[in-house]
């Protein structure tokens, strides 16, 4: 509700998270085109990042990556319709407000929305822990150097000098 404060989660969310995505998937999302029965409802890679409680969670029709308050948090309540954009080393991502009411209030990220049906529930839950510590993950940049050795690397510099 506008004007709420969210209070954090002093211990992993990651069996409540379970539990009321099995609900929803048994109230709303079984017998949908798109419901993949072969993966489960799971929580992945749960971890504390700036006082925050982050990881992905992977369920039978999406894959996302979720940030709830963490342990003496509190967030002001967002509509459903607001975005925020978070650093991550990778970059930007945004996240919109989600919850579950009463009992969860997280921000979300889609990966997949739709999940691929040729995804196994083993490489589907490696995808999720694997997204966590992508995004987690300084970045890469390749560069163009070409390791010459030492005595290449002195003829160089002593012949800038005679010029």
């Amino acid at each position: 509700m506008p004007g709420e404060r969210i209070e954090g989660y002093a211990t992993d969310p990651s069996a409540l998270i379970e539990r009321l995505f099995q609900q929803v998937a048994e109230r709303s999302m079984v017998g949908l085109p798109f419901y993949r029965p072969q993966l489960p409802i799971k929580a992945c890679a749960f971890q504390l990042l700036e006082g925050q409680l982050f990881g992905a969670l992977l369920t039978p029709w999406m894959l996302q990556l979720m940030l709830l308050p963490g342990p003496g948090q509190r967030w002001d309540y967002r509509r459903a319709d607001e975005r925020l954009a978070l650093a991550f080393p990778q970059g930007e991502i945004l996240f919109r407000p989600g919850e579950i009411a009463p009992d969860l209030y997280y921000l979300s990220c889609s990966l997949l929305s739709p999940v691929d049906p040729a995804l196994s529930a083993e490489r589907a839950v490696a995808l999720a822990e694997n997204s966590v510590r992508l995004a987690l993950s300084l970045p890469v940049r390749q560069t163009s150097v070409i390791n010459t050795g030492r005595r290449a690397l002195l003829r160089g510099a002593l012949s800038a000098n005679k010029g």
